[in-house]
């Protein structure tokens, strides 16, 4: 069971993550909420469970998806489907799954939405409590999380990455021809895939357990500079920016942690170098 993993919530990230893993030679386990999405995990050599948290936890042979050495948990808060906090009950409802387990390892997706806007450099240090974060559900499912590893001998890694990247996912497909934008000198929090695939197989082979990380890009271009970039390159109607009539709040989160602890060489240290996959 030493490479072993168990990816709750193979998405667009958990799938190519799950994939990756496979090829490594790890047994790689997979769930999503979808039936038809179970020979998908099939076909990429993962094996399926059609898991659901909503926010109990349903679904045949838990016991058996968490039967590895490393669980990833990867279900972001969908709050628009659910009570604000539907999020915190399916951590809490999963962690007695957990603890009869043999899972010894846990990392946590998290997010750099849960720091607030404090118009600097921002650092897992800085204290964050739900009333004061942007993503006030992830800092309590946080808390519930580094709770049990306090009280087993469970380790955990929670990885904040900044908005995910790369592929069919770019910055300026969301915002082509929009009109009266005032945030074009902001600059991004970014990281691509791959670099967060990267970063998860580091922390399992270096043992870099029982750390919180900020996983974004050590470059902050703009996001004028994104998507003038992503236009001219992919056929994007560029947005029109406009001066704002007051300073935008922002915030510039620091991967220096990251960096120090595991030495790692991002794949994409500046966004505007990212790999995209689309249609002109």
């Amino acid at each position: 069971m030493s490479k072993s993993i168990s990816i709750l919530g193979c998405g667009w990230l958990g799938l190519p993550l799950g994939k990756y893993f496979s090829d490594k030679g790890y047994t790689v386990k997979g769930s999503t909420t979808n039936e038809e999405k179970l020979p998908i995990l099939t076909e990429n050599s993962i094996e399926a469970f059609r898991i659901q948290l909503n926010p109990q936890i349903v679904g045949e042979n838990v016991d058996n998806f968490l039967n590895s050495e490393t669980l990833l948990i990867n279900i972001p808060p969908r709050i628009s489907l659910q009570k604000v906090d539907a999020h915190v009950e399916q951590i809490s409802n999963l962690l007695p799954f957990i603890k009869a387990s043999s899972i010894k390892n846990i990392i946590y997706i998290s997010s750099t939405s849960v720091y607030p806007e404090l118009n600097r450099e921002v650092f897992e240090e800085d204290v964050i409590t739900p009333e004061q974060s942007a993503s006030p559900t992830m800092v309590k499912a946080e808390k519930l999380l580094l709770a049990l590893w306090k009280e087993s001998s469970v380790n955990l890694t929670i990885l904040r990455c900044g908005g995910l990247m790369g592929y069919d996912r770019i910055p300026a497909k969301y915002f082509s021809g929009w009109k009266g934008l005032t945030t074009g000198d902001i600059q991004v929090n970014y990281v691509h895939r791959d670099d967060v695939i990267k970063v998860i197989e580091t922390i399992i082979e270096d043992k870099i357990w029982n750390e919180t990380f900020n996983i974004v890009s050590p470059i902050h271009p703009t996001r004028k500079e994104i998507y003038a970039k992503n236009c001219e390159e992919l056929g994007f109607e560029m947005p029109e920016f406009v001066a704002p009539a007051e300073p935008q709040p922002f915030k510039i989160i620091s991967p220096k942690k990251w960096l120090a602890f595991s030495k790692y060489n991002f794949i994409y240290e500046n966004p505007l170098d990212y790999y995209y996959k689309w249609p002109n």
